[in-house]
């Protein structure tokens, strides 16, 4: 195999200057992006979904374990040209797609076991995630990368300040662990924060399509005013104290005070009203 450009010789090479509009922060360090890599741990036989690759840091480092295929899917052309070099490569094991990957479909994208793993852009990672949970049945695990703040408020206990409608999606439908943490100088250009891999290992039970929306219109009435007590915040879904009765759950407390267990009852309770 001929011997790849560094990554830096492939920023300069096809400008790819990360772009503050499409959240870019790349991944250089590439015994870094080998960590990150084995953070979803065994990738034998399976096939590996990377979103917003850039210039291929983390795809370099997926190519070199043993995952059966990895299929970058990019928005920025200037990345796309220069993941073609890396394809040209490791011909039959890396795909790259130019799409914007709120759009894509895991489940019609990849065979099976599909795993992802990704260093997400900001400015989409949770409308992500919150597609990859709705399917999560279709795959076998993820570990993704998050501004540490969105990574601390996916894995929140209960009765904690980061305890909020996106970690009782994420933990209702996956065991969530947060796997490792980076500083700003870890990207290029540094971000302003600390960001953090979380890892998600799907439960068995598929809750389905119409029990997963009535998740979603729950945990968002319930923490659209997280400091009314539930009696209140769930008004806009009709007759709170009757819903409240059928989930067991007292209308004096407040959502932050629910355990996964609670909401997915009361969640229940609302797709049975119809």
């Amino acid at each position: 195999m001929t011997a790849l450009p560094s990554l830096r010789e492939t920023i300069a090479r096809h400008g790819l200057d990360a772009r503050k509009s499409l959240g870019q922060h790349f991944l250089l360090d590439e015994g870094l992006c080998r960590r990150i890599a084995g953070l979803a741990g065994d990738l034998t036989g399976r096939h590996v979904l990377e979103v917003g690759p850039g210039p291929g840091g983390l795809t370099r480092a997926l190519l070199a374990g043993p995952a059966e295929t990895v299929t970058a899917v990019e928005l920025d052309r200037r990345a796309v040209a220069a993941l073609a070099e890396l394809e040209a490569a490791f011909p039959g094991r890396l795909r790259v797609i130019e799409a914007d990957a709120l759009t894509v479909d895991v489940g019609r994208l990849l065979p099976a076991p599909r795993v992802v793993i990704a260093n997400l852009p900001y400015n989409v990672a949770t409308p992500l995630l919150v597609g990859w949970l709705r399917r999560a049945a279709d795959l076998a695990g993820m570990a993704l990368m998050f501004q540490q703040e969105v990574a601390e408020r996916i894995c929140a206990a209960p009765d904690t300040e980061a305890y909020g409608r996106l970690g009782v999606l994420a933990q209702w439908r996956c065991r969530c662990e947060m796997l490792l943490r980076l500083p700003p100088g870890a990207f290029s250009p540094p971000p302003k924060i600390w960001s953090a891999v979380v890892g998600f290992t799907p439960h068995p039970e598929d809750p389905g399509e119409a029990l997963f929306r009535a998740m979603e219109r729950l945990t968002a009435a319930a923490f659209g005013q997280r400091r009314k007590m539930l009696r209140g915040a769930l008004k806009s879904l009709g007759d709170a104290e009757g819903l409240l009765a059928a989930g067991g759950i007292a209308g004096d407390r407040r959502a932050e005070t629910l355990s996964i267990a609670e909401f997915d009852r009361l969640a229940r309770a609302l797709l049975s009203r119809g």
